[in-house]
């Protein structure tokens, strides 16, 4: 999606369109109101598309473990703004759906690693105690 909200390559009407959705997502920015500063929505959209870009290629391609998370945490501030943005404008549902069921997905990615990495330290820690290193269970 980042892609697209850059440039017109891949659809054409889904860029045209997510042009228009924009001018009224850059009236709801958060920082609008509370610091009256009103972002162009050409480049609240090119900031979004980079981020979103950015943040997929570190998630898919980079092997480091905290890089994935930080672009996974990158992703999920990235969908609250977007949730916030549909609920303030009074988007219908089957235009937020995308934006929740990605939300999802990015939090169940981070409880999975939460829990394997949990499971690891606590397996390193069972065979530091034992010494020998045989695991008990």
């Amino acid at each position: 999606m980042g892609i697209t909200k850059i440039t017109p390559f891949i659809s054409k009407e889904l860029h045209k369109e997510l042009r228009k959705e924009y001018v009224r997502y850059a009236k709801v920015f958060p920082l609008t109101e509370t610091l009256d500063f009103k972002v162009p929505s050409k480049w609240y959209r090119r900031a979004i598309g980079s981020c979103e870009i950015l943040f997929g290629f570190a998630l898919a391609i980079i092997p480091h473990q905290r890089t994935k998370n930080a672009a996974n945490i990158g992703l999920i501030l990235l969908m609250l703004l977007a949730g916030y943005s549909h609920v303030m404008i009074s988007d219908p549902f089957d235009r937020c759906a995308p934006t929740i069921v990605f939300f999802f997905m990015l939090c169940g990615r981070l409880v999975v690693w939460y829990q394997t990495h949990r499971r690891e330290m606590l397996d390193k820690l069972a065979t530091a105690q034992n010494g020998n290193g045989v695991k008990r269970d």
